[in-house]
């Protein structure tokens, strides 16, 4: 394998774990300042992948469709937490599994009634076509790279908006004693509604900008959420750092795995039979680097042992 593959291989996973750090960074906050476990969380990345396609498709302009999008999955976020998940916090978290996995199978029939069953797909904007130079003689793909830098942006943000801000510091202090926060005046509903909003707004952030690399279709949320529950897993749950740790680490570990572990397995056993080892042990590695990291930090790179 040449260097610039290798390189190239290295940006797409990077790409990769930045969209998925976009997911993972909201669930991780609901779960770690809520304890609530929100499996209908990727039900709001497929339906910003969803809108996109829609707002597109009236209006004729990628900027403005996700910027339509961002804010109806910011809306869709608040009625959901208003009308269905506030009355779930106090219940069991076997009642917030089936609650929210009934809304999965809710938001899944209705997409498909609305767009079909088909796959759809968006094109990239005129603008981020094409490819850019890198250095090195590396050819990339410009929109690829602007998802590198939105992800990178969004990180930078939410490191200021939960280190230097004073919702950051309510955040923080909820994730580690909601009782107390809550004893001593802070509006625990609202702190709620707010984190939740903005984990919302990130997951459909994430399906906005995917739809024009990706099929946008039914389903897309769930094998997304699995992953985001690794990540989170691996980093720390309700650590923004170890989310971003931890999706740098997936992305690359399964795009990385998935082309160098069948050339891998090529050097001595028939490529015939190399191919789909290598692709079931690739499938495999995010898993395998999640029980490593379990074994060595119970509770995740960057988080906190209760």
């Amino acid at each position: 394998m040449s260097l610039t593959l290798f390189l190239i291989l290295c940006l797409n996973g990077l790409q990769y774990g930045l969209l998925l750090f976009l997911i993972a960074a909201g669930l991780t906050l609901v779960f770690g300042v809520m304890g609530f476990i929100n499996l209908a969380h990727g039900v709001q990345y497929m339906v910003g992948a969803y809108l996109v396609f829609a707002f597109h498709q009236l209006t004729g302009s990628f900027t403005l469709s996700v910027a339509l999008s961002l804010g109806a999955a910011l809306l869709l976020g608040l009625l959901l937490e208003v009308l269905v998940f506030r009355h779930l916090y106090a219940r069991s978290h076997l009642d917030q599994v089936l609650a929210t996995f009934a809304l999965i199978l809710v938001f899944s029939e209705g997409t498909r009634w609305l767009f079909g069953s088909f796959p759809l797909y968006l094109d990239i904007p005129e603008a981020l076509s094409g490819t850019v130079m890198l250095p090195g003689g590396i050819a990339y793909s410009l929109y690829r790279l602007f998802l590198i830098g939105v992800g990178l942006l969004v990180a930078a943000g939410l490191h200021v908006l939960i280190s230097r801000t004073r919702l950051g510091i309510r955040v923080r202090a909820g994730e580690s004693d909601r009782e107390m926060i809550a004893a001593l005046g802070v509006d625990i509903s609202r702190l709620y509604t707010i984190v939740f909003a903005l984990g919302a707004a990130l997951a459909g952030l994430a399906g906005a900008l995917i739809g024009a690399i990706q099929s946008v279709q039914v389903g897309m949320g769930e094998p997304v959420l699995i992953l985001a529950f690794v990540v989170i897993v691996i980093g720390g749950i309700g650590s923004i750092k170890g989310a971003f740790i931890g999706s740098l680490l997936v992305g690359l570990t399964d795009t990385l795995g998935g082309v160098l572990l069948p050339e891998l397995f090529a050097l001595f056993m028939p490529r015939a039979d190399a191919a789909p080892a290598g692709a079931a042990l690739a499938s495999m590695s995010i898993y395998l680097l999640m029980a490593v990291v379990l074994v060595v930090r119970p509770a995740g790179l960057y988080g906190v042992r209760t």
